[in-house]
């Protein structure tokens, strides 16, 4: 069922816009997702760099614990750890907070890691905090701001609420107390929100799009296909009614289906221009074997019945002409059978001398032109154009054979009335005679000129007649030079 489901192209064009489509979505959801989340989380490390360096400002000038600013906000938690690690200040509703690196939220509470008797704690503690104020001898020694800042992800407990954030970490050292070190936090709420907001729309919004893709890419498949649908189903109906005449609808959208349905038209135009020429050449071959077989039926049953009557001569004759039309018919069937014509080398000058030795009339002058093909297929061209000439001839009939750039040119000549500019390509047509030969006996059965022209065809080359230097016709053999 999935094979069947899955074998039309609609099928399978839907299935791969949805693919790539459902792709590129989920690459751009990623994208989304990963910049919006590197966006927010960016702008919670900045606010919470900003208010780390603050509180470190603040206290580097030696302000002490309770009068700084920062401890004071009630959505960003601030820690300030000695270098020993204990809790020496703190934001006034933490409660508990993790990724500070102390083990505590607020200075002196239990478990933190603050080592010693509670006097050196008070002594540590009144130091840092500067309680006791500048000396008399002069003002307390200022501290320096690290200017490079530390991130770190943890959470915060305030006010019994535990949210996510990012902290910064800033490090002010002094010169008689040590190093401390500033931590901020800024609510990560923001990004985890709009994170989440943005994956529900998507895993909302995703499928629609793909179900809109898809069904969108159904239609407009449905749409484009119609007219192939339309041209199989002519196809269809031509091949149960073997009416070659039909041609299938052709689109008017003059894209790749347009072009199809005019290729299939020009199709079947050819196919059934061979179909009828292939019907009309049994017709005319059945026409013209009854002839000679009726002709030679008659003289041999009237030679059985009355010896002395017997035409013999005339039942060769038929014979021949029996023979002739066979052969002729034959090598036609093999040429429309696409038979290959060979390479063999020969010389075509050499070969138009030897069929025309012994010929009455018959004029050579042949130059050495090698040509490539098949030297007795040739050979029946010069043969029936010899044949033709001769026959039309009052007198003489001049060959030539030249070269003639990258063609091998036979000219063959006769002196007789010529062929009408009108009939100059029908005469190549098979079974075709003119007016003045249509005798069968002199005119033979009309299939010379077609073999010529196939063969030359067949060859590479042409052949066409026009009109002789003496008025008579001139047919010019041209067949490419072999290299």
């Amino acid at each position: 069922m999935t094979r069947r489901w899955f074998g039309s192209v609609r099928s399978r064009a839907t299935l791969a816009a949805t693919l790539v489509v459902a792709v590129a979505l989920l690459a751009a959801g990623a994208a989304v997702l990963l910049s919006l989340r590197s966006d927010l989380t960016g702008q919670a490390e900045s606010e919470a760099a900003s208010a780390a360096r603050a509180v470190a400002v603040e206290l580097s000038d030696g302000r002490p614990y309770d009068k700084l600013t920062g401890l004071d906000e009630d959505d960003r938690p601030v820690q300030i750890v000695d270098e020993r690690g204990r809790v020496v200040a703190a934001s006034e509703d933490l409660e508990r907070v993790t990724g500070t690196g102390a083990d505590t939220a607020r200075p002196g509470d239990p478990g933190g890691r603050a080592g010693g008797d509670a006097d050196d704690d008070a002594d540590d503690s009144d130091d840092a905090n500067g309680s006791d104020g500048p000396d008399d001898d002069g003002p307390a020694p200022r501290g320096e701001v690290d200017s490079d800042t530390d991130f770190s992800t943890g959470t915060a407990t305030i006010d019994g609420t535990t949210a996510d954030y990012r902290f910064a970490a800033v490090e002010v050292e002094f010169e008689d107390r040590g190093k401390f070190t500033v931590y901020a936090g800024a609510p990560l709420a923001a990004e985890r929100s709009a994170v989440g907001t943005a994956t529900t729309a998507m895993l909302i919004g995703f499928p629609l799009l793909l179900a809109v893709v898809a069904g969108a890419t159904w239609l407009v498949t449905r749409r484009a296909l119609s007219p192939v649908e339309g041209i199989r189903r002519e196809m269809a109906a031509i091949t149960a009614s073997e009416d070659l005449a039909r041609r299938v609808p052709v689109p008017a959208t003059h894209d790749e289906v347009a072009r199809l349905a005019l290729t299939t038209n020009e199709t079947l135009a050819a196919l059934e221009s061979s179909v009828e020429r292939q019907r009309r050449f049994v017709a005319d071959a059945s026409h013209e074997l009854r002839s000679p077989i009726a002709s030679l039926r008659t003289q041999l049953e009237v030679g059985a019945a009355h010896p002395e009557l017997l035409d013999l001569d005339g039942a060769v004759t038929d014979t021949v002409r029996l023979q002739t039309l066979a052969a002729d018919l034959l090598l036609l069937a093999r040429l429309d059978a696409g038979e290959r014509p060979g390479d063999a080398r020969f010389d075509l000058g050499a070969l138009a001398r030897e069929h025309a030795e012994g010929r009455a009339g018959v004029t050579v002058t042949a130059d050495e032109v090698p040509v490539a093909g098949s030297r007795a297929q040739v050979g029946r061209v010069l043969t029936n154009l010899l044949d033709n000439a001769r026959r039309h001839a009052r007198s003489a009939v001049t060959v030539g054979v030249r070269a003639e750039g990258e063609w091998a040119v036979v000219a063959v000549a006769d002196d007789g009335d010529g062929v009408p500019e009108a009939d100059r390509e029908r005469i190549f047509e098979r079974f075709v005679r003119l007016d003045e030969a249509r005798s069968r006996d002199d005119g033979g059965a009309g299939l010379g000129l077609a073999i010529a022209r196939d063969v030359a065809g067949r060859h590479g080359g042409t052949l066409t007649v026009g009109r002789a230097p003496a008025g008579g016709a001139l047919f010019e053999l041209r067949l490419p030079r072999a290299q």
